[in-house]
């Protein structure tokens, strides 16, 4: 499978953006597949952000819940991640990311197969 970010950018602090991945390529159904949210700030270890199935289980980082919304369109094979009230600490490269089923550890890092190549968030204060 393939995955394409867009949607990055720059942006005050308060301020929106919403990411975009589109998926392509996938052999399972998608509807099968857990897809989600990561990010990585330099010098840092990559961390989930937010992950969901097709049919609305969601799971979320404690420091986006109530900020951050993660959206499937399985007719358009596009994740979406809204995010609002950004923070300077939310600087990152965002990566879209899939593996097959389970629910096990869904915010982990190191559980998933299939990676974008990322998209730079940057939050001014």
């Amino acid at each position: 499978g393939q995955l394409v970010e867009s949607g990055g950018g720059s942006v005050q602090s308060g301020g929106s953006l919403k990411l975009s991945c589109t998926t392509s390529g996938f052999r399972s159904p998608y509807t099968t597949y857990l897809m989600g949210w990561f990010r990585q700030a330099p010098g840092q270890e990559r961390e989930g952000v937010a992950t969901a199935f097709s049919d609305g289980r969601s799971y979320y980082a404690d420091s986006v819940t109530g900020r951050f919304t993660i959206s499937l369109d399985t007719a358009k094979n596009t994740l979406y991640l809204q995010m609002n009230s950004l923070k300077p600490e939310d600087t990152a490269t965002y990566y879209c990311a899939a593996r097959p089923g389970a629910t096990k550890a869904p915010l982990t890092p190191t559980t998933f197969v299939y990676w974008g190549q990322g998209t730079q968030v940057t939050v001014s204060s």
